[in-house]
């Protein structure tokens, strides 16, 4: 089977933009924006990908930051399924 069918309807589409525009915001926030005390921003990252990418938050270093990638690429993969599902549109074998 393609997994790749899923991510290529709106709804998956749809969530991995959110997440694109979240992780920008946060990348933005650590690189341009001076606080006076510690930002929280890099939180949102975690929350739209959750709970996937929280299994990773205990990991040391950059494991941690894995967990947005996978916690991203489960979450779509579960709603394009849903939507497939809902909508309706499954795909067929022709032969």
């Amino acid at each position: 089977m393609n997994g790749s069918r899923y991510f290529l309807n709106p709804l998956a589409l749809g969530y991995l933009l959110v997440v694109a525009a979240v992780v920008g915001w946060v990348g933005v926030d650590a690189l341009f924006v001076e606080h006076a005390d510690a930002s929280l921003a890099g939180v949102w990252a975690f929350l739209v990908t959750a709970p996937a990418s929280l299994l990773f938050v205990m990991l040391p270093g950059g494991l941690a930051w894995a967990g947005i990638v996978v916690g991203a690429v489960v979450n779509a993969t579960v709603l394009g399924a849903a939507y497939q599902k809902l909508s309706g549109r499954r795909l067929r074998p022709t032969a």
